[in-house]
């Protein structure tokens, strides 16, 4: 007799699928703790106990002992025995300063900014309208250039975010054809940095506002790339550097309403030299109901700078407004796509 396979596991009910989502700001929270506390660093030299680092953090050793254990339990922090706490390789990535930026992702991710944002969530679906300005009083950006400080931590958390994108962006367009590549709306120069390290014949233009691109030469100075970049402060609200040949906005698109996007690409291609090129880094959401993390970044740019992520035909639509042709989407080894258009 053929003997039957033995029965495969099965995921979770739907209703047990449902509520396990709604627990997910849960481990959101617990890691941000964990980032705020700065328990990794704190670690760093050994285990140690809740007790050991009350006194260090300001916080009532038991309460911290059951968070530590908490972080145990997701890998974060391994128990070492006798109520000590030691780091594993998960937790190697929450230091400050480590690589992939988890520390500062982590704190603007789980903190205030984004908690209070999207409090408002209802307040969004029912006008359309950020839920970040009703919780704060002013558009994120605004906030964010009042805040120096925060500012700096959100443009780390973007390299942190976007990780794995500029290399992956560099890997997937021909960059080598252009003299001038111009970075709109740049930060701190990690994606043109990726672009003219894999492509040695362009010089390139970071252009962002001054409190942003303020930590720029730091960064292109430890990627051996200063000679290569000018730096040029302003907004792209009112110009964009002349001449360029090509315009790379990476994750700049989705932050705006549409009039504010056709302003912002109406100022690329009046500055673009003749058979200049747009690039739009974005996550372009596939049609039907496959997942992509596109789909929840959607609603933060909802909830927060009130802009939104879109299709390719969409993107199409709104590029045909500002006076360009799109001419195709190029996908990555990432979850951006490269959309590549040309004036009309």
């Amino acid at each position: 007799m053929e003997e039957k396979p033995p029965p495969q596991p099965q995921g979770p009910p739907p209703h047990a699928q449902l509520i396990q989502m709604a627990t997910a700001y849960w481990i959101s929270r617990v890691v941000y703790a964990a980032a705020k506390l700065e328990l990794a660093d704190r670690l760093s030299d050994g285990p140690k106990s809740a007790a050991e680092l009350a006194p260090a953090t300001g916080m009532h050793a038991p309460s911290l002992h059951r968070l530590m254990r908490t972080l145990a339990g997701l890998g974060v922090l391994a128990d070492a025995g006798s109520g000590r706490f030691a780091l594993t390789p998960l937790g190697e990535a929450l230091k400050k300063g480590a690589p992939g930026s988890a520390h500062a992702t982590v704190l603007t991710l789980g903190g205030h900014l984004m908690w209070r944002g999207y409090e408002q969530v209802m307040y969004s679906l029912e006008t359309g309208l950020p839920g970040f300005d009703k919780a704060f009083g002013v558009p994120v950006f605004d906030y964010l250039a009042a805040h120096p400080d925060e500012a700096s931590l959100f443009s780390e958390t973007m390299v942190g975010f976007h990780g794995d994108e500029p290399p992956a962006v560099a890997a997937a367009y021909d960059f080598s054809r252009f003299g001038t590549v111009v970075d709109v709306g740049g930060a701190t120069g990690n994606m043109l940095a990726a672009i003219l390290a894999r492509h040695s014949g362009p010089r390139g233009v970071l252009f962002d506002l001054p409190h942003v691109v303020r930590e720029a030469p730091e960064l292109l100075r430890a990627r051996g790339l200063a000679g290569r970049v000018s730096i040029e402060a302003g907004s792209f609200f009112e110009t964009v550097p002349q001449g360029g040949d090509a315009y790379v906005l990476s994750h700049i698109i989705h932050d705006w309403s549409e009039s504010q996007c056709l302003t912002i690409l109406g100022h690329c291609r009046k500055a673009m030299g003749p058979g200049g090129r747009l690039l739009l880094v974005e996550m372009v959401l596939p049609d039907g109901d496959a997942f992509h993390p596109g789909k929840l970044l959607d609603m933060t740019m909802l909830v927060m700078p009130g802009g939104q992520e879109r299709t390719a035909s969409e993107y199409g639509e709104l590029l045909r407004k500002a006076g360009f042709r799109l001419e195709r989407v190029v996908p990555t080894a990432s979850a951006a796509s490269v959309v590549d258009a040309v004036p009309a």
